[in-house]
């Protein structure tokens, strides 16, 4: 088992927000860094490019991207295949686009240059780096001020626009989207996927 991580966080936040995250992946056995990136007022084309050079002189590691640092990272292996990534987990990372970022777009810029990335999604997945996806389903978040989801969500992203088809395996939590980032179970998923390939379905 590989069990060094790279962390990549979302939007509006800073290395620091993924702390308690890190915390519980490293009880877990893990060894845990950061990667932090200027995610509105650089965008990520910059984290996408910074993320390839980091990883293009790495030892193998696995991502797990909280939201936008899902979508980051995914397109980063997607653009460089041959990254020594195994495996990699986002947690509630719109894959698919989110309708929450097309709807605020349309009436405020506080998104910057991540609001196209977000609001598209990235393409099925066809890479060898085996991706997972956990999800959340307390509807507590920003999110509802723009949109009604008519299935599960998070509060910000929708189950569904977290099924992007390709990836490896997908589960769903008892998390709102902030939440994810605290929640236990969401990082227990982690640890099960990046050890065993899958998650946890008990």
């Amino acid at each position: 088992m590989n069990n060094r991580i790279l962390l990549l966080h979302g939007i509006w936040n800073a290395k620091s927000w993924l702390a308690p995250l890190a915390r519980r992946l490293r009880t877990e056995g893990f060894d845990v860094d950061v990667f932090g990136y200027p995610s509105v007022f650089g965008g990520p084309e910059i984290a996408i490019t910074r993320l390839i050079e980091r990883l293009s002189v790495s030892e193998p590691i696995n991502l797990v991207g909280h939201s936008l640092g899902g979508l980051v990272g995914l397109e980063a292996l997607r653009r460089q295949p041959d990254l020594p990534v195994p495996r990699m987990v986002c947690i509630g990372s719109p894959l698919c686009g989110s309708e929450a970022a097309r709807r605020l777009s349309r009436h405020s810029p506080l998104l910057g240059r991540s609001a196209s990335l977000l609001q598209q999604g990235c393409e099925p997945w066809q890479g060898q780096t085996r991706v997972g996806m956990v999800a959340g389903t307390i509807a507590r978040g920003m999110g509802r001020l723009f949109v009604r989801f008519d299935g599960e969500s998070d509060g910000t992203v929708a189950v569904a626009e977290t099924r992007l088809p390709g990836l490896a395996d997908h589960c769903t939590v008892a998390a709102s989207h902030t939440g994810l980032v605290f929640s236990a179970d969401a990082a227990r998923q982690a640890a099960c996927f990046l050890r065993e390939g899958h998650f946890d379905v008990q």
